[in-house]
Order: C-alpha cells, then structure tokens, then sequence
C-alpha cells in the first residue's frame, strides 16, 4: 500500500483532488492511523475522466463486494456512484464528489491548503474543515479523533 504512489499518480494524470481523512489529519501532526487515502475529486467531466484513466491502471474493484462481478471504471461510473470505496494495486482509496460538513469540491478546495508529502505538492483540507467534517460524519470513529485534532488546532493557534 502506498499512499504516495497513489497522490503522485494523481497529481501525473492532472486529476483535480484534495485529501481529506486520515491522511489530511496527519499532514496536520495527527498521529491517527489510517488504512486507506480519502479523497475528494472535481466532478467536472473532464476530470473525472482523467481519474477514471488514471484507475483503469491501478485495477480498481469495489471493496465490500464479492469478487468476480463486472465492473467498470469510466466517467459514467461518477455520475452514478458520487462515492466509490475502492480496492486497487496502489492500495485502499475512497473517492467522494463532496464532503459532509465542508460542501461540494469547490468548497473543499476553498477550505484546503497545500502541503509537501511523498516528494510531492498536493492539496489537504484545512485541520478546521476537517474537524467539521468529522463532526458531521458522526460516525463513533470520528468522534473519537476529535480531541486530537482539536488539540492541534490549538496548538497552531498557539503559535500565530
């Protein structure tokens, strides 16, 4: 599993995404340990044909289903599935049109900041529209990770 593989890969294809999650907490200093890369992509069509390219070469299949069904990775697959978790040969990825708590791409991307990771410069949610999102998701996991965050977040405002 290399998250770095898949950020490089991304960023090589010219995809338009930001990584929220896991990940994004920790370019923020989270110690959260996360098995899979979350990321939040433009739905524009040409993006999403850029992603659906860029999938095709990592054989990507949907987790939490029997193996061996058809499936196809194109643009059509966006326009009808907004939120893909997938299996692929770079590792586990998640793939969403938009962000509860935060909104639709555009405003993730106004609510994201850039970063340098896996020798690579790529765009992460801000520790606040993350901590939002987390909030919103509601899910017992993520509101176990909201202290942690929201201690960084008050270490950074500590140290303006």
């Amino acid at each position: 599993m290399s998250f770095g593989s898949i950020v490089r890969g991304l960023i090589k294809s010219n995809v338009e995404f930001v990584v929220v999650g896991g990940v994004a907490a920790a370019a923020h200093g989270s110690t959260i340990i996360t098995n899979d890369l979350d990321v939040c992509y433009s739905p524009t069509d040409e993006n999403v044909k850029r992603l659906a390219s860029r999938l095709r070469r990592w054989r990507p299949y949907p987790r939490g289903i029997e193996k061996g069904l058809p499936f196809i990775m194109d643009a059509k697959t966006f326009h009808i599935t907004p939120i893909l978790t997938l299996s692929t040969s770079q590792g586990p990825l998640d793939l969403l049109d938009r962000i509860e708590g935060v909104g639709d791409y555009a405003a993730v991307l106004k609510q994201s900041e850039s970063v340098e990771a896996f020798d690579s410069h790529f765009r992460v949610l801000t520790l606040r529209a993350l901590i939002a999102a987390k909030r919103a998701a509601g899910r017992p996991k993520d509101y176990a990770q909201l202290p942690e965050l929201e201690a960084l977040e008050a270490l950074l405002a500590q140290k303006r």
